[in-house]
């Protein structure tokens, strides 16, 4: 298949790889699992290959797409007349938090996501985790290992302590390259992010977590003595039983938490 899908050529700067095996866009539906009356989002939905299956299921969706072309496409097709509300925006940008106040209720949000903004936009995600139910993204393969990664792997790092205090992280399916067009040079999963109603370990301010995430893993090799001191001393690690010659890798979601609050309740500029 060419890279002129539907008339619709594959634009390099949006990250565009369409997603085109039906065994796959079947599974991931049935992963999604939409039922009528769910307020349901899907960021990018392209040339519409999991936008039909999900709006066969759930009567209605809202979507939300950059390329004005698309978008266009979407409001014109008769077979999504009624269906769809398409939210003309960019989705780093998008207020998902005011769209599920407008609706009532928690939003399901899923996507084929781009890989060069899959990380910044989950942050942005995360950042209105309360006014979301599940989400499901395909991604590439590497991100969705940092996500799930444990303590002591080369995985571990920022993304996985942020996503792992708001969310249980389910590694769904994996997607080869040839599921699209242009096929990606990677490999693509799925996975299923569950925000938590009550985290396992509840932080007083994400903001501050996700610098003391930054400042730990800026410098993998170095120790956190090295890595933390402009916010915290050695001796204040030991108070929370962190080792300060310890590499942030081998710490838990639990110890950053820890650093976090205890900066927030100290009043640590960061």
């Amino acid at each position: 298949m060419s890279k002129a899908l539907d008339g619709h050529r594959a634009r390099k700067r949006f990250g565009q790889n369409f997603l085109q095996d039906e065994m796959v866009i079947d599974a991931i539906v049935d992963a999604i699992a939409p039922e009528p009356g769910q307020p349901i989002l899907e960021i990018g939905p392209g040339l519409a290959a999991l936008t039909r299956p999900v709006v066969q299921r759930s009567g209605h969706l809202h979507v939300v797409e950059l390329d004005r072309d698309l978008a266009s496409r979407l409001e014109k097709s008769p077979e999504f007349a009624g269906k769809l509300t398409v939210h003309r925006a960019d989705a780093l940008k998008f207020n998902f938090a005011d769209l599920a106040k407008e609706l009532g209720t928690p939003l399901r949000v899923f996507g084929n996501l781009p890989y060069n903004i899959s990380t910044p936009l989950i942050f942005h995600l995360l950042s209105q985790v309360n006014t979301i139910s599940d989400m499901h993204f395909m991604l590439q393969k590497e991100v969705i290992e940092r996500m799930a990664a444990a303590p002591g792997s080369k995985a571990f790092g920022r993304l996985t302590v942020m996503i792992q205090q708001a969310c249980e992280v389910v590694p769904v399916l994996e997607v080869p390259p040839e599921a699209f067009d242009p096929a990606p040079k990677v490999d693509s999963a799925v996975v299923r992010l569950l925000p938590y109603s009550e985290s396992p370990w509840p932080v007083l301010d994400r903001a501050t977590l996700n610098h003391v995430c930054h400042m730990a893993f800026h410098q993998r090799r170095k120790t956190l003595r090295n890595n933390m001191k402009k916010l915290m001393s050695a001796d204040e690690l030991e108070t929370l039983g962190i080792d300060p010659a310890a590499r942030p890798e081998t710490l838990s979601v639990a110890d950053f938490v820890a650093m976090a609050n205890w900066i927030t309740e100290h009043n640590r500029t960061i």
